[in-house]
Parts: structure tokens; sequence; C-alpha cells
């Protein structure tokens, strides 16, 4: 029996780093997908492993069932999900270990770790091999490690008995709310694992699809009609999350009242976005006038994260690139470098943005065309062997 998942990256359109200090934030997803096959083997495979292939780093990983029992011996799934326990987590690091990771791939560990935490929880020590891949570039701020904590959990529950899916349609499907509210959970679980302590922004954007509106903790899901497309520049430059969050705090005590200002206006920014993209779309023209108002806006995000002292000199020669051709740019996520957004009107020529690509491209960059705030998490059955 095989099944297979897919959950979308996310950008933020508005309120990164602000929503750290109360501000609001609003995240979409984009058609851009992290891929999970999970198949159980036949009697007649004579397969007693629990692998996993990461195609787009040409690695796999296996553990014998019988190394899962040795290590786990009073190993019960568990449903819903609760965390990791600390002396479980160690337990399967040392099953990661014995993999012997090459060391430049040292980072996906964690990821690896996430994994077999989730399937056994699951599903035990059942055989089983999951294969993984992703058009979504690693480390970009384009909640990756999300997507892929969103479709395993889809996958590995859509072939349990926790949740009710229909098995009899072709294609991809979208799972019921309940069903929503679990893999969100256990993909939150895993997000966990991964980084310490995540927000739960890019896990649930990635199970529910469309928009939130994030603030203080609290997540609202938004609807929007309105037909969205950006082109991502990835700068490929790395960046450290914790030290540009810091940098914007350690800013923020030195200048305590003008950065308040900052944070007000970002906002006050990030609820209009929420407006405008929850308005109703009567036609052409209110579309394009929605997008103008959205350029404004992403503009004038960008111009309080330079306040804050988070842009780069790639962001820069992004920003540069696109304003020839009078287009409106934002980074997203932590800035440092990571991705940049730039909205691409529906009324813009393919001719042009064919061109911009050109342009970034000689600058070194990667271009990713995505259309923004579409479906969630989703499962198509492949059958039984």
């Amino acid at each position: 029996m095989e099944v297979r998942a897919r959950a979308p990256g996310k950008i933020i359109l508005a309120g990164e780093h602000a929503v750290v200090h109360g501000s609001a934030a609003v995240a979409a997803s984009i058609d851009l997908y992290t891929y999970v096959s999970l198949r159980f083997p036949t009697p007649a495979d004579n397969d007693e492993t629990i692998s996993l292939q990461l195609k787009d780093v040409s690695l796999e990983f296996s553990w014998p069932v019988a190394r899962i029992k040795e290590a786990f011996p009073n190993l019960e799934t568990q449903i819903p999900p609760s965390s990791c326990s600390l002396e479980t987590l160690k337990l399967i690091a040392s099953l990661v270990d014995e993999q012997n990771i090459p060391e430049a791939n040292i980072g996906l560990a964690s990821g690896v770790t996430a994994f077999l935490w989730l399937f056994t929880s699951i599903h035990g020590c059942k055989p089983a091999k999951a294969v993984v891949n992703s058009e979504l570039p690693l480390g970009s701020g384009l909640g990756s490690s999300a997507a892929f904590c969103v479709a395993l959990s889809a996958a590995i529950l859509a072939l349990s008995d926790s949740v009710t899916v229909d098995f009899s349609h072709q294609g991809w499907q979208v799972f019921g709310e309940n069903e929503l509210e679990l893999v969100n959970k256990w993909a939150f679980e895993g997000e966990k694992i991964i980084h310490g302590k995540p927000s739960g922004i890019d896990n649930t954007v990635s199970t529910y699809g469309n928009m939130i509106k994030f603030k203080s903790g609290d997540l609202t899901r938004l609807k929007t009609n309105m037909p969205l497309k950006m082109l991502i520049t990835n700068t490929k430059v790395g960046r450290n999350t914790k030290a540009l969050v810091a940098s914007v705090s350690e800013r923020t005590l030195r200048h305590p009242t003008a950065m308040a200002s900052v944070f007000t206006a970002v906002d006050s920014i990030s609820s209009e976005v929420a407006a405008i993209i929850q308005s109703p779309v009567s036609d052409d023209l209110a579309i394009t006038e929605k997008e103008e108002k959205l350029a404004e806006l992403m503009e004038m995000n960008q111009g309080l994260l330079q306040c804050m002292g988070v842009s780069h000199a790639s962001i820069e020669t992004v920003l540069r690139t696109t304003l020839k051709y009078k287009l409106s740019t934002k980074l997203t996520g932590a800035g440092g470098g990571g991705c940049v957004l730039t909205l691409l009107p529906t009324l813009l020529s393919g001719t042009v943005v064919d061109k911009v690509i050109a342009d970034l491209e000689t600058c070194g960059f990667q271009c990713l065309l995505a259309g923004i705030g579409g479906n969630g998490v989703e499962f198509s059955y492949i059958g039984t062997y």
C-alpha cells in the first residue's frame, strides 16, 4: 500500500521581526511543494526495514525493524500526539548517528530524527519506505522544514487508523478539518524536534494553505479569492535567524521609542494587507487597485525592515534590479540574505518577467515563480500491491 502527500512552503507577506514585539504578521502558502511518498512493503518484498530516501541530496537511511525494537523495547503508538521526551530524543539521535550522515549534510540530522519519531509514534515498528523530494530550497526562509513535517505527517497518518480518508478517488485530495488538525499537531511536534521552539506559523500555513494572520500567539486563518503571483528570489546568502532576531531586540533596547513606532507601523501594514486580501474581488480593475495597494504596503514594510537593520547587500541588489521595472519588492523571513519577494501584477507581460529573471540570475540568484495562497496539504492514494 502506498500514499503520496504534498505540502506547500510559505512566505511572510508582512510583519516579520515586528511580530516578535507584538505586531501582527501575515503569512501565505506558495505553490512550491515538498512531496513524501510512503509505502508499506508486501510479504513478497521480504523487507524488514524502516527507510528514508532524500532524493534531492541523494541520501538514503535505513534501520532494521529489529534495531528499532532493540532501541525501544516498550514502544507504543500514541494518538493524539505528545511532545518527544528528552530521553526518547536521545535514543532516536543515537539511531540517526549510526547512519554516519556526511559532514556536508549534517544539518539534515534533525529532520531524519523527526521522521523516525513521527513514524514510530504512529506506526510503531512496521516496515516502510518513505521517499522525499522538494521544490523548496533548504534554509532559505520558505518553510522547507515545516513542509517536510506536514507532508510526512500527512502521509504517515493517511495509512493509519487515526484518520478517515477516501481512497476511491484519483488525483490530489484535501483532508477534512479533523484530519487537518491532527496533521498540524503532529507536524508541529516534528518542527519542535528540528527547531526547538517554533512559532507554529510555518506548519499551520503549510497544513491549511491560503493565508494566516498571527499576533501575540493567536493564529487567524484568512480566506481570499484574489490571485497573487510573486517572483521569489533566493539570494543564496545564508543567515542566522537567531542572531538577526537578537539584533532587532538590541536595537529596540537602544532606541525604544523609535522602534516602538516602527513596530506600530508594521502592525498597521499587516492589518491593512489582511483587509485587502480578504475583501471581495469584483472585476479586473478591482484586482489591479488591490495589487497597487499591496505593492505600496510591501515597499513601506521593506523600508521599516531596513530601519530594523535586517536588510543585506544581496537584498538591496534585488531591490535595485526590480525597481528598474517599477516592481515592488521586500525581503521575506529573517532577512540578512535568504529570499526576497517581488509582486508580479496581473497585467504585467511575460516578456518583462523574463527580463527581470534574466537580470537577477546574472547576479547569481535563483528565481522561483509562485502563486500565493493556494491549497494546504493534500494526499493521493497510489494503490495496493
